[in-house]
């Protein structure tokens, strides 16, 4: 959530008496040399004269501090922000600062080695230090990405190529010192400039063909000091200290919906590794709303000849997927995407797999109404509830009113959904000590979280990029190498960006054993296959991610035995006792 801009007052030169405390937002304006930074195409060349994009710029600041006149330093060392160009994350502000005259302003790019080593399962929804909001912690190696830096580059007209600049660990910790003439009084604004160009010809000219094209900054590597060094002088103050900052407000916490008089509070559980997820305000998880919510998962008046449910296209067994390619509707018809699973849904923040969907309780009432499959109406199906008593009482109880209404069936279904989280898999007892993982199995689980980076020695399987921590997925859409039809464009349908051609919802890896068959149209029967797709099969296009594009043409290359081992890997991940218990039938 973007900081609060209350005002804006800067005063330069001026001297003014010590008042009380003030407010500074830091304004960080994303550039590639004098231009703003867009995140597209290759429109952006180095000295190396190799033209360059970004798909991704993430990063977190900390501990802000102000040098006074008298060279001693005002710090607010438990500021953090996390800053995303993609989504337009670029201020973060920080109060209780002595009001003053200041001379210089210092940050960090990263965190204080304390913040770094904390639980970050203990962050709240909305914290920049939760690993489901910022993306920068993938678990179980420890500690965070201080910056993520990718995109795709080309040396003449060759095909593009792809980067992943990770800066980690405590010792790339990188201090930005500014300079500036402050007087700061009530609330100031700072506008400043980060120039990505600079971060790649600064200090040290950075050559993706001589340098490499990744870094995780382990030890020694010449790539990740080029990579601090230049990002250490990236940053400058803009020339205009006045310039306008669009003012922006935090949205009012909804207040809850239709709430009845009496109430049973359910008690949601999840992994301890997993994050805090961001639930619904207005939609609170109740006993009497997620029982309601799950008798009309497996309500087969939702369609319109009254013969499929929700529960029909996910099936318990397949852990709430389904096993067909595409599922059938009402009058056999079929789409082109094959049904998600539905398990640990509370940390998704866009629904399909191409996120048409802003909520999941208005995912819920799309495939009522879609021709394809149940195709019915909302007017239809609250008729159809409303002729069955039993739904105006339990309606009643989970409402406070006997009145049926697509929104309520909405907030039901999602408040069911809500709670379906998968978490005790034999990966998830085996890190408790409660079960050993196999030597393959544990070979496999290393190859997941090792990055293949062969100008450092390491040849891992580098799927934690995409589906690292807890929850075993990023939430995020990226192109993973499928020839991308003009039919079916994924992600760019909905926004219209071309970035985001051939990009789908990266699905989690739990119960993935179960969840054949793979990909958003269900191409892929088997874990072998998948495999093999991401060795050898990898379709080279000009929105391919990154952390695919940097790896030779076709994939990873990986052994047959690595193939094996992840695999093995992959299978620890079942939940069996979510499998036994989901979404059960209902009298």
């Amino acid at each position: 959530m973007h900081s609060v801009l209350l005002a804006a007052a800067l005063a330069l030169g001026s001297a003014a008496a010590p008042g009380p405390a003030a407010t500074l937002q830091l304004a960080v304006n994303h550039q590639a040399g004098a231009d703003p930074l867009i995140l597209d195409s290759l429109r952006y060349r180095n000295r190396a004269e190799e033209d360059w994009s970004v798909a991704r710029l993430s990063y977190l600041i900390s501990g802000l501090s102000l040098q006074r006149e008298d060279g001693t330093w005002f710090s607010s060392p438990d500021s953090v922000a996390w800053m995303n160009a993609t989504t337009r994350r670029q201020t973060m502000s920080v109060s209780g600062i002595p009001a003053g005259r200041y001379q210089a302003l210092r940050f960090y790019i990263g965190i204080d080695p304390k913040d770094n080593a904390s639980d970050p399962s203990k962050r709240a929804p909305d914290h920049p230090l939760n690993p489901n909001l910022n993306g920068l912690h993938w678990s179980w190696q420890g500690g965070y990405i201080f910056m993520a830096l990718e995109g795709l580059h080309r040396s003449g007209k060759g095909q593009p190529e792809g980067f992943s600049y990770h800066l980690a660990r405590d010792p790339f910790r990188t201090e930005i010192t500014l300079k500036l003439p402050l007087d700061l009084r009530d609330e100031a604004v700072i506008p400043v400039i980060f120039d990505v160009a600079a971060v790649l010809d600064g200090v040290k000219n950075i050559s993706f063909a001589k340098d490499g094209v990744t870094t995780h900054s382990r030890d020694g590597d010449p790539l990740a000091l080029a990579l601090k060094q230049n990002l250490a002088r990236a940053f400058s103050i803009s020339p205009n200290m006045l310039e306008a900052i669009a003012k922006t407000s935090a949205p009012p916490k909804a207040a809850p919906l239709f709430m009845p008089k009496k109430f049973t509070p359910f008690k949601f559980t999840m992994g301890a590794t997993f994050p805090m997820p961001a639930l619904p305000n207005d939609n609170p998880l109740i006993e009497e709303r997620v029982d309601l919510g799950r008798q009309l998962f497996h309500e087969t008046a939702l369609s319109r000849d009254g013969t499929i449910s929700c529960a029909s296209c996910h099936l318990a067994s397949a852990a709430l997927s389904d096993p067909r390619r595409f599922s059938i509707g009402v009058a056999g018809g079929t789409g082109d995407r094959n049904a998600m699973p539905i398990f640990n849904l509370a940390w998704k923040r866009e629904f399909f797999w191409d996120g048409r969907a802003p909520s999941l309780r208005a995912q819920a009432l799309m495939p009522i109404q879609d021709h394809r499959e149940m195709d019915e109406s909302l007017d239809g199906v609250v008729k159809k509830l409303s002729l069955k008593k039993a739904y105006s009482a339990a309606f009643e109880r989970a409402f406070g009113s006997p009145e049926i209404t697509s929104e309520k069936i909405g907030l039901a279904l999602e408040n069911f959904m809500l709670t379906l989280t998968s978490h005790d898999s034999r990966f998830d007892r085996a890190q408790r000590g409660l079960e050993t993982l196999s030597a393959e199995e544990q070979h496999g689980f290393e190859l997941f979280m090792t990055e293949r980076e062969p100008r450092m020695g390491s040849l891992g399987g580098d799927c934690f990029h995409c589906h690292g921590g807890a929850l075993f997925t990023d939430h995020q859409f990226r192109n993973n190498g499928l020839e991308i039809t003009e039919a079916d464009p994924g992600r760019a349908k909905v926004t219209k960006a071309g970035i985001d051609r051939g990009a789908f919802a990266t699905p989690s890896l739990r119960n993935v054993a179960l969840t054949a068959p793979y990909m958003h149209d269900g191409r892929f029967t088997t874990l072998e296959q998948v495999l093999d797709h991401y060795s050898v099969g990898v379709h080279r296009t000009d929105t391919l991610d990154p952390n695919l594009a940097k790896h030779p043409n076709g994939g990873l290359h990986l052994t047959m035995d690595d193939k094996k081992a992840i695999i093995a890997f992959l299978k620890t991940l079942t939940d069996a006792g979510f499998v036994s218990t989901a979404a059960p039938s209902t009298k």
